[in-house]
């Protein structure tokens, strides 16, 4: 879809900060995060809305989704929580139209930082946090092994 930012990052046309990548799902950082390491989940095949969305490829965007969120309680940024939230349709504050899941890394007692992200919605250092999840999901694999 030539009009679609999410499509445009897929192809390489558009720059984003990718934290994982296979041949069905790309994860990247939000430009406009409402927490440091907020990341989006998307599925390389364009899909508007999740009735555009075959169940297998949103099994995939989730299992993406929720490794994450694990990695990034093992990361620097002392999550202890995460949302993994997707907004279908414009009358749930979809505001791209690509299905995409947010994935928040969330600590107790963050509330006020979360509202303040939640209105301001302002990018840090955004190579650091990329290098801090993907840390995570070292720390993670290696549990695994």
């Amino acid at each position: 879809m030539g009009s679609c930012i999410f499509c445009k990052i897929v192809d390489g046309d558009a720059p984003a900060t990718k934290i994982y990548e296979d041949d069905d799902v790309l994860a990247f950082l939000d430009i406009r995060p409402i927490m440091r390491g907020h990341t989006l989940v998307i599925p390389k095949k364009h899909a508007t809305e999740l009735e555009d969305l075959p169940a297998d490829m949103g099994t995939k965007v989730f299992r993406v989704g929720h490794g994450l969120a694990l990695a990034m309680r093992r990361s620097d940024l002392d999550a202890d929580g995460a949302n993994l939230v997707i907004n279908d349709g414009k009358s749930a504050f979809q505001t791209v139209p690509h299905v995409h899941l947010h994935v928040i890394p969330r600590r107790s007692g963050d509330k006020l930082r979360f509202a303040k992200g939640f209105v301001l919605r302002r990018g840090g250092d955004a190579e650091a946090t990329a290098t801090a999840i993907k840390a995570g999901m070292d720390r993670l694999e290696s549990e695994h092994l």
